[in-house]
């Protein structure tokens, strides 16, 4: 799932992103992109409203969905 993801800015808010969505899923490949504000989060078991919610805990907002 990709997500467009605001407020990210370093590799700081890269890390906090991942970190977030890896304490629900260790095994989820996270990416991200800070050009296109994408977060693509591929292998991972866990459903796109867990995502926006870990997403959002970490102080990030989420726009949309990409497709």
């Amino acid at each position: 799932m990709k997500l467009i993801v605001d407020n990210m800015s370093c590799q700081h808010c890269v890390k906090m992103i991942t970190k977030a969505i890896n304490d629900i899923d260790p095994n989820a490949k996270v990416t991200v992109d800070l050009t296109k504000r994408e977060v693509d989060i591929e292998n991972s078991s866990i459903s796109q409203e867990a995502a926006i919610t870990a997403v959002n805990e970490a102080g990030y907002e989420f726009v949309r969905t990409a497709y």
